[in-house]
């Protein structure tokens, strides 16, 4: 596997080596020990699938301490645009976001650490969306920030007036009115 940096540390994409030939094709879409070289020792301890039409967007969601996630996101079928918001405070990159486009044609996956909000937004008529999360999911955690904060500078690449939310992901605050639980420097691995 490739680790490709982003303009923000230890957000990474990965792009899988991909060997193809006339039956189709295979890759490694995980390896423990490959990633814990290249991109930060972890351990992954539930996995979560979702399918959803176009116009669907999901986010930006993080959980609080001490069940706050880091993920491994991939799109196995269709197109999702997938981001990461930097939430620590006093961070040198809080509010920056990176973003990416996930296919099931390119194979890519994403790596979003503790202390981001994430959320994606469907391209295709359908994406079928996976993910490894290093915590478990933990309702009374759930935190987010609003997926149509214009501050953030997304371009979700769909007309937002058309966006397909689900009511918890229409209450979020804007980044201006939110009060982020992580800090810059923290340990949030501990």
């Amino acid at each position: 596997m490739e680790v490709v940096k982003t303009n923000i540390e230890g957000v990474v994409i990965i792009e899988p080596r991909l060997f193809k030939d006339d039956r189709g094709y295979f890759f490694e879409s995980f390896s423990q020990r490959e990633f814990d070289e290249k991109v930060r020792p972890i351990k992954f301890v539930q996995d979560n699938e979702s399918m959803s039409s176009y116009g669907v967007m999901r986010g930006l969601h993080f959980q609080t301490m001490p069940y706050s996630q880091s993920k491994l996101v991939r799109c196995v079928k269709g197109a999702v645009l997938d981001v990461a918001v930097d939430i620590r405070k006093g961070s040198p990159t809080y509010g920056q976001h990176v973003a990416v486009e996930l296919t099931g044609e390119n194979h890519r996956q994403f790596f979003i650490p503790r202390g981001f909000a994430h959320g994606f937004t469907v391209l295709s008529e359908i994406a079928v969306f996976q993910y490894k999360c290093d915590n478990f999911y933990a309702p009374q955690h759930d935190g987010g920030i609003s997926i149509l904060d214009e501050s953030l500078g997304i371009c979700w690449r769909i007309p937002t007036g058309k966006a397909i939310l689900s009511e918890k992901d229409t209450k979020h605050p804007l980044l201006k009115d939110f009060e982020s639980p992580f800090l810059y420097g923290e340990d949030l691995y501990k």
